[in-house]
């Protein structure tokens, strides 16, 4: 996401994700690593997942086998029509979209709420009736309101359909995204914005989505954040900073320290890839990935 063309919103309209320039780096010494040609038992402490977008240059099938192979139980931001794909290879739908405008038309601004009341409410039985458990949202960009006026409006229009939520046991997933580097002007940009938009809403079928990269970027401080805030925290993404490529030598979080944060906090949610693969073999790179989380 650190440019405009390999930014999720280019990905997730045009379904596109191009071939990086190819790179080979090692991992550190405290690092897990991988043989591609060994399959090994993930330690089932760590509930794995993948984020779709990132490897659209596999089509679905090949990356629902390689993702099963893994030991990953699901792919996160898929609709209803990829489904049935899913469910073929007895994958999950991690973390279900196509019920959001886009990233930055959000619940913070009144304007948008009627269509997104509208997707919502036919959205989540839907995700109701395949089986899932999650469906993404997002608060939207500023355009010049404040914090109070911000919250307001999103418990304004999700107090509309927190009730169809509870009703199918489906859990909403508000994501904090960067606003210095990615996603200028978004919002719910740091975990202490939507704890309290969470807080309002009073609703165990409201939840975060905490973004490793994003928060990394936007707040730091990454583990005490987890550990103080962790019952408000429905699903997590990792990438690596900078750059929101493989999480191995080249960037600065040490993620099995934060793997093991999150499993302290008793979470039994999903933890997703959403590291943009730099290197040829991006299988690979997700495999490496994994392991290095698989605490």
């Amino acid at each position: 996401m650190m440019k405009p063309e390999n930014s999720r919103r280019t990905a997730l309209k045009n379904i596109v994700v191009g071939t990086i320039a190819l790179g080979a780096s090692s991992a550190l010494p405290g690092f897990a690593s991988v043989e591609s040609s060994i399959p090994t038992p993930l330690k089932g402490n760590i509930n794995h997942a993948v984020c779709r977008w990132c490897f659209s240059s596999l089509d679905l099938d090949t990356l629902c086998k390689e993702a099963k192979n893994i030991g990953i139980k699901g792919i996160d931001l898929v609709g209803p029509t990829e489904w049935p794909t899913l469910k073929k290879y007895g994958l999950t739908s991690t973390m279900c979209n196509g019920a959001e405008i886009n990233l930055v038309d959000g619940w913070n601004d009144t304007k948008f709420h009627e269509i997104l009341i509208k997707n919502y409410s036919e959205m989540i039985p839907k995700v109701a009736a395949a089986g899932y458990k999650n469906l993404i949202c997002f608060s939207g960009n500023r355009r010049g309101k404040d914090d109070e006026t911000g919250w307001n409006n999103c418990v304004a229009g999700l107090k509309q359909i927190i009730g169809i939520a509870e009703k199918h046991n489906v859990v909403l997933i508000m994501e904090l995204l960067n606003s210095k580097v990615d996603h200028k002007d978004y919002q719910c940009d740091l975990t202490s914005w939507g704890v309290e938009l969470a807080k309002r809403l009073g609703s165990e079928n409201f939840k975060l989505l905490y973004d490793i990269y994003h928060m990394q970027i936007d707040e730091g401080n990454v583990i005490n954040t987890i550990k103080n805030n962790h019952q408000y925290i429905g699903h997590y993404h990792t990438a690596g900073v900078p750059g929101r490529n493989e999480i191995e030598d080249l960037q600065e979080l040490y993620y099995p320290a934060i793997m093991k944060a999150i499993h302290e906090t008793g979470f039994k949610g999903f933890v997703a890839q959403e590291f943009i693969p730099k290197k040829e073999d991006k299988i690979q790179s997700l495999k490496t990935a994994v392991k290095i989380c698989d605490i």
